[in-house]
């Protein structure tokens, strides 16, 4: 079952994101992964099958693994569990659907990165920083950093999300927050990826989100998927050049060849396309979870 959008008409609809219909249940949220795809912060006409399972299943795969660092939104994945109104609906939710707490979201992205690639590849080459970061001389493409490095951006529903420096986010949500955030996501990353080499990915850079729940910073939306982050094949790393991918790049790449600029409207897909681009989820999805 391919699943573009939702319309629950018993719920309420919360928000419609790039990929994630949110519905308010009771004091609680029903986020569900549909199959939209988007690259460079645009919505593509086309949708990758069953894409939205495998985000859902990766995501609560890496919330059980961070759990000791920082606790998240989830409240439950199955289901059978969730409130009665959302039974007629139980098709659709199942296994692309969590129930979770309602937070105050972070109005930031958090962004690690333990490698120099994409956009932070493109302002190196100009400036020798990312997001105002100076940086060493001489890195090439794709190069792991001596250490990982934050970058917050701003979050934006539509159009492009802005990088913004570590100081802009302390003005935006207090010095205090900013701090314990950059410090839970340097330690979630770290510890991902670890776990992920091991299983023969490298995580080149990822994105979080975080909010507030009764006074406590928590973890929410998202974690460490292929829509969120970079996901190389480590046994083909070689720094100096692009990488090959188990994530959306693929798409981006594509794009980048017909020389799309990165606007509305997007360009329907070619089926060769759809299909590698969810061989490559459903690649990641396996190896991380076997």
């Amino acid at each position: 079952m391919v699943v573009t959008t939702t319309d629950f008409k018993e719920l309420k609809l919360f928000r419609r994101g790039k990929v994630r219909d949110v519905y308010e249940v009771e004091d609680k949220l029903l986020i569900v992964a549909t199959d939209r795809i988007s690259a460079f912060d645009v919505i593509m006409p086309n949708p990758i099958p069953e894409k939205g399972k495998i985000l859902t299943q990766i995501s609560l795969y890496w919330f059980d693994q961070t759990k000791d660092i920082v606790r998240n939104h989830l409240i439950s994945s199955d289901v059978t569990q969730y409130p009665t109104v959302c039974k007629s609906y139980s098709q659709i939710l199942s296994g692309r659907s969590m129930l979770v707490h309602k937070t105050d979201p972070l109005p930031v992205e958090c962004i690690v990165r333990g490698y120099i690639s994409g956009s932070g590849w493109k302002e190196y080459q100009q400036s020798s920083t990312i997001c105002g970061i100076p940086l060493a001389k001489g890195l090439r493409e794709s190069e792991k950093f001596s250490e990982p490095i934050f970058t917050p951006s701003t979050k934006a529903e539509s159009g492009h999300d802005q990088n913004i420096s570590f100081e802009k986010m302390k003005s935006l949500i207090g010095n205090e927050t900013a701090e314990k955030v950059r410090e839970m996501a340097l330690k979630i990353y770290v510890k991902a990826q670890s776990v992920a080499e091991r299983k023969g990915i490298i995580i080149a850079d990822t994105k979080m989100e975080f909010g507030i729940k009764d006074g406590q910073i928590i973890l929410i939306d998202e974690l460490l998927t292929p829509d969120s982050s970079r996901f190389w094949p480590a046994g083909l790393y070689k720094a100096g050049g692009s990488q090959p991918s188990f994530d959306k790049q693929f798409l981006r790449d594509y794009l980048i060849a017909i020389r799309w600029d990165n606007n509305t409207p997007a360009p329907h897909l070619p089926d060769e396309i759809i299909n590698k681009t969810k061989e490559k989820y459903e690649e990641a999805l396996r190896l991380l979870t076997q």
